[in-house]
């Protein structure tokens, strides 16, 4: 008897479901993490017209560009040969460039550190979990020799 490996493609299906799931959990956890730092005495007040980012905001972005996140996947899945690297190089190269966002709003250091721990909560939940659900599955079977 010998074991003979087939490798399954990474299906649509597998990166809608992971994705949505990975987006819920960088959801839950950055809004976890926006309560925590208010507690803590970061006002999220941005200057420019005064107002402070409501808990609510941050998982309404976090879900959003989650979202983009399972699109990105989608199609790296259907165009490229290897999705789960491009996904990758794409994914921390756009999580690099929002980093500078929160160096533009004008807040004060406290907001300004907490926004930029909170843009790296979620990609370090979402990224590794799509990337995850890009790879083949491999799939042991066992033949029987004669």
């Amino acid at each position: 008897m010998s074991d003979v490996t087939v490798v399954e493609r990474a299906t649509g299906h597998r990166v809608l479901t992971t994705g949505l799931i990975g987006t819920a959990a960088a959801v839950a956890a950055t809004t976890l993490a926006a309560g925590l730092a208010q507690v803590l005495g970061v006002d999220f007040e941005l200057p420019d017209g005064g107002e402070s980012i409501p808990l609510s905001g941050f998982a309404v972005v976090t879900g959003f560009f989650g979202g983009v996140g399972i699109v990105i996947a989608f199609a790296l899945l259907r165009w490229s040969a290897r999705p789960a690297e491009r996904f990758t190089v794409t994914t921390v190269t756009l999580t690099a460039l929002s980093l500078v966002a929160p160096f533009l709003a004008g807040a004060n250091t406290a907001t300004t550190a907490s926004l930029l721990v909170l843009h790296l909560i979620p990609a370090a939940v979402i990224i590794p979990t799509l990337r995850r659900s890009l790879y083949p599955l491999p799939r042991n079977t066992s033949l029987i020799e004669v």
